[in-house]
């Protein structure tokens, strides 16, 4: 009997070693990113270059589209064309409520090639007919261990750094929206979520598969709450700044008949937008 215990408690000891050397001190990350800086100027082209005056056509004509992976490592959950779909579709449902949007082409990711760039990005204005494109990037790290780590997240404008403990999964979202003829970054949205995990080494790889799930849909729920008041903020920076933003107005559009360009995008983005166009249906 104290012979089979013995053993038992052998067992359970070597067990306990090598959970620890897989989770411990080293612990184990997985990351899976996208960049758009790394997809809109590869071989670390000048970002600086000055685009010129978008010209803005109402109603718009957007697309929206995952840049492409730029890392992978570890068994890091990958989101499926599927559920980056999804992500479009709801996106898309935000931009949609505006009326000086006309239409959004939900463009796969297989349309858009690693570090393609603008010459990439006229590709696809030439093929699904949009002006604008809402770019969606990411980055994920799942991070098992004692220690504590960070994320630094590299936009057009800058770095984004979200702290993290162990067992965490943190994610960040971010929505850059371009003029393509102009190369003009209009605004952008970013998003973070932090999800603290408490798996036991057993079910750990499917929980932080869950978790990593959970932080995408996380980040994305954030991210569309900070486009609202980004794009508000771009109203107000069109019409403060008339001569950085050319608009006009396709003939038999929403923001057509008869008017001149400036009045058009001052009533698209007024509370007075409804009433007119009540009016133009009358």
């Amino acid at each position: 009997m104290n012979r089979h215990l013995s053993i038992s408690l052998a067992t359970v000891l070597i067990f306990a070693l090598v959970v620890a050397g897989c989770y411990g001190l080293h612990g184990k990350q997985t990351r899976h990113s996208s960049s758009v800086v790394q997809y809109l100027y590869p071989d670390k082209e000048n970002v600086s270059v000055t685009p010129s005056v978008p010209v803005l056509s109402l109603p718009i004509k957007a697309g929206i589209a995952f840049v492409p992976n730029t890392e992978m490592s570890g068994s890091a959950y990958r989101l499926s064309e599927k559920q980056k779909l999804d992500i479009m579709e709801q996106i898309a449902g935000e931009f949609a409520k505006y009326p000086f949007v006309k239409s959004i082409e939900r463009i796969p990711t297989a349309y858009l090639k690693p570090k393609g760039g603008f010459t990439n990005l006229d590709q696809i204005r030439t093929m699904h007919g949009v002006d604008v494109i809402a770019l969606i990037s990411y980055d994920q790290v799942q991070h098992t261990s004692e220690d504590m780590l960070s994320i630094a997240y590299w936009t057009i404008v800058g770095m984004y750094v979200v702290k993290g403990e162990r067992n965490d999964t943190n994610t960040m979202m971010d929505t850059a929206v371009y003029h393509i003829p102009s190369r003009k970054l209009l605004f952008r949205a970013p998003g973070t979520s932090q999800i603290k995990g408490s798996a036991t080494p057993v079910n750990l790889d499917e929980q932080l598969r869950k978790d990593s799930y959970d932080g995408f849909v996380k980040a994305n729920d954030d991210m569309i709450a900070n486009l609202h008041a980004e794009l508000d903020r771009f109203k107000d920076k069109v019409k403060a700044k008339p001569d950085e933003y050319k608009v006009v107005s396709e003939a038999g559009s929403r923001g057509g008949g008869g008017i001149d360009p400036l009045t058009a995008i001052l009533i698209l983005i007024t509370g007075g937008a409804a009433l007119w166009f009540g009016r133009k249906r009358e």
